[in-house]
């Protein structure tokens, strides 16, 4: 078993040549294990987007290293041919908005991953139900995403996110839209998902109240990270219940 589910080294991107040039990323080192999730704060402007972009393989690093799970995803150049085939199977997205197709119910809403992906539509609909019953929606299943409330349509995309068995999940801003309570029942959902499917996390967020909740935090400072270790909510506890 892999020690990370997530490791970069060194990363670093810059924008633009000469005297213009602004360095985004300068030397972010980041390690996040299988089943644990991370938060990633810091001001506007720190480079917490542009490192979620580099790790998402959205847009290319000017160097340094990534790795997820078992696959070196970038080393000063990009190590796989095909990005969109490692965005759709590698990696798991999670936005401040669920963006739901309207037009699908909640179980192909899950299972559009999958069957991209070439699965056939049976083993698709069946991962979307477990992932589903797991999160206590499926009861949920043949509604149209308009049936939803605000924190429902958050759990299906979660299991969206899981759909395809990534090692990495990247959260962006997941609870910025939500009540305290509905908050921290995303952060219980995504504690219990990532043990139960040994799934590395990382949250992006300015969200104040759920900071508490990670045991591990990585503030960007000037390109920079700085690992933080939290008096918070233990795994233990944000998994109960």
């Amino acid at each position: 078993m892999n020690e990370f589910g997530i490791r970069i080294e060194r990363l670093r991107k810059r924008y633009g040549k000469g005297d213009t040039a602004v360095d985004a990323l300068k030397d972010v080192n980041m390690t996040v294990a299988p089943g644990e999730v991370v938060g990633l704060i810091g001001p506007s402007g720190s480079g917490k987007s542009t490192l979620l972009k580099c790790l998402g393989a959205v847009i290319e690093p000017t160097g340094g290293k990534m790795v997820l799970g078992d696959t070196t995803i970038y080393d000063d150049g990009w190590k796989t041919p095909d990005l969109r085939a490692l965005r759709r199977d590698r990696i798991g997205f999670i936005f401040q908005a669920p963006y739901l197709i309207p037009f699908l119910d909640v179980t192909d809403n899950v299972a559009l991953l999958p069957m991209l992906a070439g699965q056939s539509n049976a083993e698709a609909r069946e991962r979307a139900r477990e992932l589903l019953g797991a999160l206590d929606i499926g009861h949920r299943a043949h509604a149209q995403p308009s049936e939803l409330s605000g924190g429902e349509q958050q759990r299906v995309s979660i299991a969206r996110a899981l759909a395809n068995r990534p090692p990495v999940i990247l959260a962006d801003e997941p609870t910025a839209p939500l009540d305290s309570e509905r908050a921290l029942a995303v952060m219980r959902i995504l504690n219990q998902m990532a043990a139960l499917y040994r799934t590395a996390i990382i949250v992006v967020t300015h969200d104040e109240k759920i900071i508490p909740t990670f045991k591990r935090l990585y503030q960007i400072r000037d390109g920079s990270t700085h690992e933080q270790r939290g008096e918070g909510i233990g795994i233990r506890d944000l998994t109960a219940g």
